[in-house]
């Protein structure tokens, strides 16, 4: 397979935040507005990601339009499991922080323990993408109750808490940039903040005025972001930016072997023998 995952452009990033608040607005239209229940909603949108999984599974590269409906459909899913947890069984949110902290932490350690690395450049088996996604649900979880249990705790309103995970998304940017936090780390720790940022501004366009939100409603606010979500995957299809690169690079033999090559700050140049290294895990491969 090439690599199943996209590469971590500026366009990742904004559809990551547009996901999550769709996750956030969506849920609570079908489950509050809709009256399906927070039992009966969980169990559509887990059937639904069921079959964009699958969907994905089958594919041997990445294709945006499934990649971002499974992205989708999991930070419905991510929010939900969480909202289950404390509204149905009335689970501290404190201990659900804790609970999905360790279930992402022992998944990066059998990831790293099965693969030999947590690159994201380097999706091409079944194994991996299995992890990967894992990872991927247990981070919008943790993101979740994270993000819920600061706001409740410190009684943030919506555009302050809007304003307090951009700023510490921020400040991971600066210490990538400039103090040396490792990429595989920073990446991730993003990625889990980039689930409450996308909750709270759902929350903030969705509440009324009198809330301290835009009013546009959880309807409004979810058909906005997914026509935004709908175009920017339909932009990527078109134009192929957000795809990882595939070289052709001649063989032992001669023959043309196709190979598929990450950013050259995880990977060093190819050699003349047609390995290649990859600098983030320390492992060798060959093309």
């Amino acid at each position: 397979m090439l690599n199943k995952v996209p590469e971590i452009t500026v366009y990742f990033w904004i559809i990551k935040v547009l996901c999550t608040t769709v996750g956030e607005s969506a849920a609570d239209y079908i489950n509050s507005t809709l009256g399906f229940g927070l039992g009966n909603t969980t169990a559509v949108m887990a059937v639904l990601l069921v079959i964009a999984l699958v969907a994905q599974f089958r594919l041997d590269r990445y294709v945006p339009g499934v990649y971002w409906t499974a992205v989708v459909l999991i930070s419905v899913v991510g929010t939900l499991v969480t909202d289950n947890l404390t509204d149905g069984l009335h689970v501290s949110l404190i201990v659900s922080t804790i609970a999905f902290s360790a279930l992402l932490a022992l998944t990066f350690v059998f990831w790293y323990l099965a693969e030999g690395t947590l690159s994201i450049h380097s999706i091409v088996t079944g194994r991996r993408e299995a992890y990967y996604w894992l990872v991927v649900l247990f981070a919008f979880a943790l993101g979740t109750a994270a993000g819920d249990l600061l706001i409740d705790r410190l009684s943030f309103s919506p555009l302050t808490a809007v304003i307090t995970y951009a700023a510490a998304l921020a400040v991971v940017f600066a210490a990538y940039q400039f103090l040396g936090l490792g990429p595989m780390v920073s990446f991730w720790i993003a990625y889990v903040l980039t689930r409450p940022l996308g909750g709270s501004t759902g929350d903030y366009l969705s509440l009324g005025p009198d809330e301290g939100g835009a009013g546009l409603g959880t309807l409004g606010t979810s058909l906005l972001f997914l026509a935004a979500i709908t175009l920017t995957v339909v932009y990527l299809s078109i134009t192929g930016r957000d795809r990882t690169e595939v070289v052709q690079a001649a063989g032992a033999d001669g023959a043309a072997d196709r190979g598929v090559i990450p950013p050259a700050r995880d990977y060093a140049a190819a050699s003349e023998d047609g390995s290649w290294v990859d600098e983030s895990a320390g492992r060798f491969g060959q093309r």
